[in-house]
């Protein structure tokens, strides 16, 4: 009888694979097994394009640039405009992305309502695709199955992935709790109407209604606040991944930006946001830009919002050391550091001395160090090195002469050439150690178990 293969069967849809289908090495698994369509070339970019999002990209920002050209901007329609492009801002970063996308907080059903509407009016599609391919990108981010993998580069991860058809599905993630969400539901099957509504009619007819400007509030609080919001948004997957620092986590490409945060209304707190996803919060400190973080804090004080998520500050703190502690390593080990214990010749009082009539060797802590080098080089002048050559200086080093500092100690240090049979005569262990090395850096496998 055949025995059954053990290697779990492909899925092709991803979205509809099981528990029990998913392989340990799903990623390389799933590389393996789905063939990639072929790379864009300059040759095949024309049939490659996907339609839908050139239209949704291109014409709105073509339509508008002309539409500009030919249209003053008045001062309430660029009021508008501005009010207008943080409130459906606040429908991608407090809505798509903070609580479909990562369930940060809880909100009430106006709240969700009003976020639904908010998030359709920058056409970035219905909730259930946006946050589908969010959760795709934590889960399998900087690998070929990250919808907008930012290793392709910033135009790729910024819009080209839209562009241009997927060379292979992203990889699963899970949304089922968004299928059994009213308001999800409700937006997905009204998606277009809203859109219409929320990107053409509400800001044509506020500025149509309100000040007799019917051509300024379609072309500037439509069609270019449209295009504002969307690339702020995309910012997020470009920008966010190639400006700034790294100081929770350097495994992967996210990072944090105060300009980023400044284009993106906070979300340039990339780094942190990728390490803590489950934090309402992208910028955690009080005083960094995070006007979402702002916001809601502000719906939680008013009862829109509850039960905002917050990580761990002792985790954070540990996840930033971590980083800082692996920066460190890395200056340590390019530094050359004093020959160790184990590594120098053990040399008799009357060897030394012996030694010492031949060269300029002088004893410090039950260490001998050559300074001949350092003679004309010494701040007290040569005659105190002259004095103590061949004899125990111990006492003149650590003030009795002189209480030397750190850097004078750390550069004695790297003069070592030998060390005294029966160590010090006097002194602490402590007090021998060189400033530099009284901290050090270890990886995990050269700790003492």
């Amino acid at each position: 009888m055949a025995t059954k293969s053990l290697e779990p069967i492909f899925i092709e849809i991803p979205d509809n694979i099981s528990v029990e289908a998913v392989p340990d090495n799903f990623v390389s698994y799933v590389l393996k097994h789905q063939e990639a369509l072929p790379p864009v070339t300059w040759k095949n970019w024309y049939s490659e394009l996907d339609w839908q999002h050139v239209f949704v990209l291109f014409v709105p920002l073509t339509f508008g640039l002309i539409g500009a050209w030919h249209t003053p901007l008045r001062l309430k329609t660029g009021i508008l405009l501005l009010v207008y492009t943080r409130l459906t801002g606040f429908g991608i970063t407090a809505g798509y992305h903070r609580l479909w996308a990562h369930r940060t907080y809880k909100a009430t059903r106006t709240l969700e309502y009003i976020l639904a509407v908010l998030g359709a009016g920058t056409l970035q599609g219905p909730i259930t695709w946006w946050a589908r391919g969010h959760r795709a990108h934590h889960r399998y981010t900087d690998t070929d199955l990250d919808p907008y993998d930012a290793r392709k580069g910033l135009f790729y991860s910024h819009m080209g992935w839209l562009i241009f058809r997927p060379r292979r599905k992203p990889g699963p993630a899970d949304i089922s709790d968004l299928r059994s969400n009213p308001v999800v539901k409700w937006q997905h099957k009204y998606y277009l109407l809203i859109a219409f509504i929320t990107v053409i009619v509400v800001p044509t007819c506020v500025a149509g209604y309100g000040w007799k400007d019917w051509q300024g509030g379609f072309v500037w609080t439509g069609l270019i606040r449209l295009v504002i919001v969307q690339h702020s948004t995309f910012c997020v997957n470009s920008l966010a991944h190639w400006l700034g620092d790294q100081p929770y986590d350097d495994k992967h490409t996210p990072k944090d930006s105060t300009l980023t945060a400044l284009i993106t209304l906070g979300e340039g707190y990339h780094n942190f946001h990728h390490q803590f996803p489950m934090d309402y919060r992208n910028g955690y400190k009080w005083y960094q830009y995070d006007p979402t973080k702002w916001f809601l804090w502000s719906c939680e004080k008013v009862g829109l919002a509850t039960h905002l998520n917050t990580f761990s500050e002792n985790e954070i703190k540990k996840g930033e050391l971590t980083v800082q502690l692996r920066r460190l390593l890395q200056k340590q080990e390019v530094l050359t550091w004093p020959a160790e214990k184990s590594d120098l010749p053990v040399i008799t009082w009357e060897d030394y001395q012996c030694q010492a009539k031949s060269r300029a060797l002088i004893c410090i802590g039950g260490y001998i160090h050559d300074v001949s080098d350092f003679f004309d080089k010494h701040p007290g002048g040569a005659y105190l090195l002259e004095k103590h050559n061949g004899k125990d200086a111990t006492s003149a080093f650590f003030g009795g002469i002189y209480d030397h500092g750190s850097a004078a100690h750390n550069l004695l240090a790297m003069k070592r050439v030998g060390i005294l049979l029966g160590g010090a005569p006097h002194g602490s262990e402590e007090q021998f150690v060189p400033p530099s090395q009284h901290l050090r850096v270890s990886r995990y496998d050269e700790l003492s178990l």
